[in-house]
């Protein structure tokens, strides 16, 4: 009888959990349809021209028109190499730079205002003073990039390790804790929050001054490009597949890489809710 009962129970917490999970996929969906049903009715209702609003069947056509002829994976992978090249960049030096300005009050006075001064200048004006420095091409769309998504790395970095709690690092000074152990148990634990909201919003900045630093730089492949260039001869329906492109990535990249780190580290320690 208690064998019949607990396979009862484990049927209906399977059954829960498939229901649960249709439910949240439905919640993921909902914005789409209901966004994807208003673009149809704006496209077949001709309030814009045929040829400057695709509908989304066009879209998707071009998008598997693209992908097939191996023009858009090209694209793609041109520009997720240039992307992962100055994010890197910008998270090693937008961490260090914060944790040092969070750490050392003189670090800090000579530093933020450099960092105040830089961050609010758009990422597009830096774009051709790195031209002129560094030439055309990947190296200086790489380094402008690295340099313009550093910006949010290093204030929420700079944020996280000012608001860790001074009672925890005496507490941890008095238990005997040295410099390293206080880093690694202490102050990254308690700044991490901060610091993956800062690796957010230097991703963002990120693809802002990507797309269109393609363009200025002169390489000639990235979505960037394939935007610009469809734009010349009104291919709006290749112009939204590449926008298309841009989301569905940024949105991977959400879902595989800063949620997982999230419930691996900030969660699991109890420090955030999931």
């Amino acid at each position: 009888m208690t064998d019949a009962v607990s396979t009862v129970d484990v049927r209906t917490a399977a059954v829960s959990r498939g229901e649960s999970r249709i439910r949240a996929a439905a919640r993921v969906a909902f914005p789409f349809l209901v966004v994807g049903a208003m673009w149809e009715i704006t496209a077949h209702a001709g309030v814009f021209p045929a040829r400057l609003f695709p509908t989304l069947e066009e879209i998707a056509a071009a998008f598997w028109r693209l992908t097939v002829a191996g023009i858009l994976p090209r694209h793609v992978s041109e520009t997720l190499l240039r992307l992962a090249a100055g994010f890197v960049l910008a998270g090693a030096i937008g961490v260090a730079v914060g944790i040092a300005m969070g750490r050392s009050k003189r670090a800090e006075d000579y530093l933020l205002p450099l960092v105040s001064i830089g961050a609010p200048i758009p990422g597009i004006a830096y774009a051709p003073l790195f031209m002129l420095w560094f030439g055309l091409g990947n190296f200086s769309a790489i380094l402008l990039v690295g340099f313009v998504s550093a910006f949010p790395v290093i204030f929420n970095t700079w944020t996280g390790v000012k608001a860790v709690k001074e009672i925890w690092v005496r507490s941890a000074l008095v238990m005997g804790a040295d410099q390293r152990r206080l880093f690694r148990h202490v102050i990254l634990p308690g700044s991490l929050p901060y610091i993956l909201t800062g690796l957010r919003l230097g991703l963002a900045q990120a693809w802002r001054i990507l797309v269109v630093v393609e363009l200025l730089a002169a390489v000639p492949w990235g979505l960037g490009w394939l935007i610009f260039g469809a734009r010349e001869f009104l291919n709006t329906d290749v112009m939204l597949a590449g926008v298309a492109v841009i989301g569905i990535i940024g949105l991977a990249l959400e879902k595989l890489v800063f949620e997982k780190l999230e419930r691996y580290t900030v969660v699991r320690w109890g420090m955030m809710q999931s």
